[in-house]
């Protein structure tokens, strides 16, 4: 479906939805809604959820789908299958897209050559679909191809349930004769707004120099010998643009905008000192509005919560710092003390703190004996044994967090063990 030129109808604001670490959601007050279909906030470094908004189900994403894209790119240049100033020669259905203004916003001329570097560009900064096409041929021959490398890195990134049909973000039907065979032409891409915000996490985590690119806002696009463009980052969050964020310092990552995913974008910058990511999908009005609620969710989130730093298992109540380990029949009981291997930042309530969240030990399973209380020898120096899950109330984001917890010392089975 052709991308909107025209203001979306307004639509009826979902329940309020949070997610914990692992993303198990949970129900909060509509009091603290955004004015979108989804939308969830995540800590880019230790993945925490600090805000989600039915951010498990899947809906049309539109061009958010080329931070994916941009992944599997990525993940050629490093594997050495593709370079950043490798020239890639246009196609007549590459140039068919590309100078289709209802599809592309960067010309791009049959039997010319641009590099990988230009096609990112200008693929991340206005949403350029004809070198969106161009890049995934380049690296893999067809849409289909490309397709199935766009489903490992989703994989690689924790997204094992999205329905993922090309690198544009089109419905199927208008890729043409580069569409997926036996596919409904009116199919396309759907992922949650968790599913997003793991990918742009794992974007930014695995290749960093992303950023480089999404936070520029005028880049020059040389389309011909004769003929240069200059591209204005269609992201208006940028810092000094009319939609700046308020809160903080915004470089990236994508917008995105058809019929039915309507207005969309995925996030990044520093807020507080912490790189937050942010989704939203299907902002209701006028072309802008998903950058005005994204800023909205951002102040919503540091106005409630704060974060603190896990130096030590001690920073918890007391009960926590270790465990009993047994490795002999009737005997042999020993304590094992329990550390984490460095610090944690962990979101809470704005009137919370370490002392007031409840924790609980979970063992790992190939660890734990029968009941899950105690270590079975042998346990190693160093090694994972389980999870501390904290329980923490008042806050926007995850009432249950996962820290992982390792071995002090090693503790060897003894003679006569029964494990």
């Amino acid at each position: 479906m052709k991308k909107l030129r025209r203001v979306m109808a307004h639509l009826l604001v979902v329940i309020l939805t949070l997610t914990s670490m692992s993303m198990t959601s949970i129900v909060t007050s509509a009091s603290e809604t955004v004015d979108a279909r989804a939308a969830i906030t995540i800590d880019a470094e230790t993945g925490q959820v600090l805000y989600a908004q039915n951010a498990t189900k899947r809906y049309p994403i539109a061009s958010v789908i080329k931070i994916l894209t941009l992944a599997v790119i990525e993940q050629d240049i490093a594997q050495g299958k593709l370079k950043w100033d490798q020239k890639i020669t246009i196609s007549k259905d590459v140039a068919k897209v590309a100078n289709d203004w209802h599809f592309s916003n960067v010309p791009l001329n049959e039997g010319e050559s641009y590099t990988v570097q230009s096609l990112v560009e200008s693929m991340m900064i206005v949403s350029a679909d004809g070198s969106a096409e161009a890049l995934a041929f380049a690296s893999a021959g067809s849409t289909a191809a490309f397709n199935k490398k766009m489903q490992a890195v989703a994989r690689e990134a924790g997204v094992t349930d999205a329905k993922i049909y090309n690198m544009i973000g089109l419905a199927n039907g208008d890729l043409g004769a580069q569409r997926l065979k036996g596919v409904s032409k009116e199919a396309e891409n759907q992922l949650s707004a968790e599913d997003v915000a793991k990918i742009a996490r794992y974007l930014i985590d695995k290749y960093p120099s992303v950023l480089e690119i999404t936070k520029q806002k005028f880049v020059n696009f040389q389309v011909s010998e004769n003929q240069q463009y200059q591209m204005v980052n269609i992201n208006s969050m940028l810092p000094q643009n009319a939609a700046a964020s308020t809160h903080g310092e915004v470089e990236g990552l994508k917008t995105g905008m058809t019929d039915s995913a309507g207005n969309c974008f995925v996030g990044t910058g520093i807020f507080n000192g912490r790189r937050l990511i942010t989704v939203v999908l299907k902002v209701p009005g006028e072309y802008n509005n998903q950058f005005k609620v994204t800023d909205a969710m951002l102040g919503l989130v540091l106005d409630k919560e704060h974060y603190l730093s896990v130096n030590k298992l001690s920073d918890f109540k007391k009960g926590v710092q270790s465990v009993i380990v047994t490795h002999a029949k009737g005997k042999g009981v020993k304590t094992v003390p329990l550390t984490i291997k460095k610090p944690v930042t962990l979101w809470l309530g704005k009137n919370v703190n370490l002392k007031h969240a409840d924790v609980e030990l979970i063992l790992d399973k190939n660890k734990r004996t029968i009941g899950g209380h105690k270590l079975r020898a042998p346990v190693k120096k160093g090694e994972r044994v389980g999870v501390l899950r904290v329980h923490v109330a008042g806050q926007l984001g995850a009432e249950n967090v996962d820290l992982p917890v390792y071995a002090t010392k090693t503790i060897e089975k003894e003679k006569g063990s029964w494990f």
